[in-house]
């Protein structure tokens, strides 16, 4: 996968994840396992159609699965996308781990920072 896709596929996971009601229908969702919509709709004081619009953006970031037998829809937790933000994450960590690595190398030394051009 691009860069650019994969800088798309995080933000949409992001996105996804950033409503609190989205978190709470994840969660629920790892705990129980394939769960009916309707089941998923009774845990909240909101129709029917507004969770399936919250089911449809997590489908749409890949954190969840439709499977449809009949009329009845079961949705599943995928949890694969969370790599991306942990990905992310770690990325960043490793970054804050070389500044402080460079930080305690100056600090050791005694040295003082002459060239600010490293920020």
């Amino acid at each position: 996968m691009d860069e650019h896709n994969q800088a798309q596929r995080l933000s949409d996971v992001l996105k996804a994840a950033s409503d609190v009601t989205r978190r709470a229908l994840l969660t629920i969702l790892v705990q129980q396992g394939a769960t009916r919509v309707t089941d998923l709709a009774d845990h909240y004081d909101m129709s029917l159609n507004a969770i399936s619009k919250h089911i449809k953006v997590l489908e749409k970031a890949g954190l969840v699965t439709r499977k449809t037998q009949g009329r009845i829809h079961w949705i599943e937790a995928n949890l694969e996308p969370v790599q991306l933000i942990d990905d992310w994450f770690s990325n960043l960590r490793s970054i804050w781990d070389l500044r402080l690595e460079k930080l305690n190398d100056l600090l050791a030394n005694g040295d003082e920072p002459n060239d600010r051009t490293d920020r």
